[in-house]
């Protein structure tokens, strides 16, 4: 009886702590949310309090003054082909990692792996060099060089690890039925993956969608930048218009959340996926 009483107090103690903890995950998106519709002068007095009348307003202004529509189009089209392009090329390129013995599969393996140790911040410049000279700079499809570079190798690992687990006697079948490469990489193959693909849909989008440092550096026309840049424009030189900046971030967060929750289920599926070898 003692030892129930005891499990039924560690229990509670337990769920107690999982929902404070919930509460604080939440909280700043909630916040985030009813802030975003109070006054500058309601939001002055009291910053957590809730607003009296909701004022869409803001979120107008975040669109037309602070262009939040360009910014939101530009950071939706470097993440959706960046993302669409890390997908495709990290499945091919781990698809003959896993399935092939060539003399130098370890050595390209172990690169790609290495570039998920190289700090994105410590080629800042020798990138906006090298785009300098390459005339890459300031066009719409800047920013999907580095994010693929530094995309794919997670993509790789992830899809390596998988594929290495799947049996392979199905590929067999289905080349003795006559099917091409391309077919069993593409059809039989890739659907089997769907839980990695979403790990890494759901890692590389955000990844592309919050990176700050390349779009500030290599590109300078204000036509071609992302959301992160756009949030900095509502900090003003001595006073911020923090209603307005809570509008622009529930646009900019939108998104995200959004692809997450359709493809949140599959994520500790495709993470873990691969670990435990058949």
């Amino acid at each position: 009886m003692k030892h129930k009483i005891i499990t039924l107090i560690s229990q509670i103690i337990a769920n107690l702590f999982m929902i404070m903890f919930s509460i604080t995950c939440i909280f700043p998106l909630v916040w985030m949310l009813y802030s975003s519709m109070k006054t500058q002068q309601e939001f002055s007095l009291d910053i957590i309090s809730l607003p009296k009348v909701l004022h869409f307003d803001n979120f107008i202004a975040a669109i037309k003054v602070g262009k939040m529509h360009m910014f939101f189009g530009n950071s939706l089209f470097n993440s959706v082909i960046s993302v669409i392009l890390i997908i495709l090329i990290g499945f091919i390129v781990a698809y003959f990692l896993s399935r092939y013995n060539f003399k130098l599969r370890n050595a390209v393996y172990v690169l790609f792996l290495f570039g998920m140790l190289v700090p994105v911040h410590s080629l800042l410049i020798p990138l906006f060099i090298q785009f300098k000279v390459l005339h890459l700079l300031d066009q719409r499809f800047t920013l999907i060089f580095p994010y693929v570079a530094f995309g794919l190798p997670m993509a790789v690992f992830l899809f390596e690890s998988f594929i290495k687990s799947t049996p392979v006697e199905i590929e067999e079948a289905a080349y003795l039925d006559g099917g091409s490469t391309s077919t069993i990489i593409f059809k039989i193959v890739m659907p089997v993956c769907r839980p990695v693909i979403s790990t890494i849909l759901i890692l590389s989008f955000l990844n592309s969608w919050n990176e700050f440092p390349f779009s500030l550096i290599l590109l300078r026309k204000q036509s071609l930048k992302t959301i992160p840049i756009g949030l900095s424009n509502f900090n003003g030189q001595y006073t911020v218009n923090y209603p307005q900046l809570m509008a622009a971030m529930v646009i900019a967060v939108l998104p995200v959340i959004i692809i997450y929750l359709l493809f949140s289920k599959r994520v500790i599926e495709g993470m873990t996926a691969g670990s435990v070898k058949g």
